[in-house]
């Protein structure tokens, strides 16, 4: 029952978050565009267009980067763990979990306190507070802890994680 009721939650703020990071993305290339369009047709290019691009290209792909882990679409070598006998894959799996759990924790744990100690400084071009910037950080690491977490729990009950993206 609490692994269904995981399993909801971790598959909701998957397709949330990426959802998120696609509406990044596409504001990203239409800020870039309008950008191009700005500096070459009307010869003057917006002063807040880098840095709104840069911003959001920060948000989307720390957040998609986070889902990587829970859909594991991130980037991985088999080649070594498939040649290797059932119960030592099933370590070197844990294990990597326990590496992304700790690694998402310490985003989690600095990336907030980075925040915190930065949101009194605005970025001049935007006027947000340059923790903004960095406000991705805690969020894909709390997320990835999640993710890993989920995927930690269904590795003991002998399962395995279903991703959105059959």
């Amino acid at each position: 029952m609490m692994l269904d009721s995981l399993a909801f939650i971790s598959r909701w703020i998957s397709r949330a978050t990426l959802a998120f990071a696609a509406v990044g993305l596409i504001a990203m290339t239409g800020i870039i565009g309008w950008a191009v369009f700005a500096r070459y047709g009307l010869g003057d290019a917006p002063a807040w267009a880098e840095q709104a691009a840069l911003l959001l290209m920060v948000w989307f792909v720390l957040l998609a980067a986070a889902v990587g882990v829970r859909e594991q679409f991130h980037l991985g070598m088999s080649a070594a763990t498939d040649a290797m006998p059932a119960p030592l894959r099933r370590l070197c799996r844990v294990v990597s979990l326990l590496a992304m759990a700790a690694f998402g924790l310490a985003m989690g744990v600095w990336g907030g306190e980075l925040v915190a100690r930065t949101w009194a400084f605005d970025i001049p071009t935007l006027g947000v507070p340059r923790g903004a910037a960095y406000l991705p950080l805690p969020i894909a690491g709390w997320v990835t802890v999640l993710f890993a977490l989920e995927h930690l729990i269904c590795e003991a009950r002998g399962r395995k994680v279903e991703p959105l993206w059959n």
